[in-house]
């Protein structure tokens, strides 16, 4: 039987972020507080790799993740997780390297389950920011790219 989802809160410049940890990997990342509070040695280490990515000096998160998703899901969050900090990518781009279209990729972006550790906020539309389903949405995912300097127009 699985074990149980625990939680932790994260204060950040972007909300107060609910990471969850199932089975020793980081399953969901949302914002606000769904309950209290638990004490894990992963979920410590995910609020330390936060506070470091939002004082700019973590460029890569080091977590065990296990995204829930489609195998197609799963690939975008692949994609995702391999553009370098500071770099971005358009849909059109993942999706020729996934031989599809943008539209799925979009729709994988917006089901991510872990956002900000797997960026989605990465991703841009060819014409400009692109969508971004986490709370605050265009502000958040601005934010982030600011934060990491990512879209040279927004700095």
């Amino acid at each position: 039987m699985p074990e149980e989802i625990a939680v932790v809160h994260v204060d950040t410049p972007v909300g107060i972020l609910e990471v969850a940890e199932r089975d020793g990997a980081v399953v969901r990342v949302g914002w606000g507080r769904s309950r209290a509070p638990d004490e894990t040695a992963l979920l410590g280490e995910a609020v330390r790799q936060l506070h470091a990515y939002f004082d700019g000096a973590l460029k890569s998160f080091d977590l065990p993740l296990k995204p829930a998703g489609s195998a197609f899901q799963r690939q975008v969050y692949d994609e995702m997780l391999a553009i370098p900090y500071g770099e971005t990518r358009t849909y059109g781009e993942i999706a020729k390297r996934l031989s599809t279209h943008g539209q799925p990729i979009g729709q994988a972006c917006g089901a991510n389950p872990i956002p900000v550790i797997i960026p989605c906020h990465r991703i841009l539309s060819v014409t400009g920011l692109g969508g971004y389903s986490g709370r605050g949405g265009h502000d958040t995912k601005i934010a982030l790219l600011r934060l990491e300097g990512g879209y040279p127009f927004l700095v």
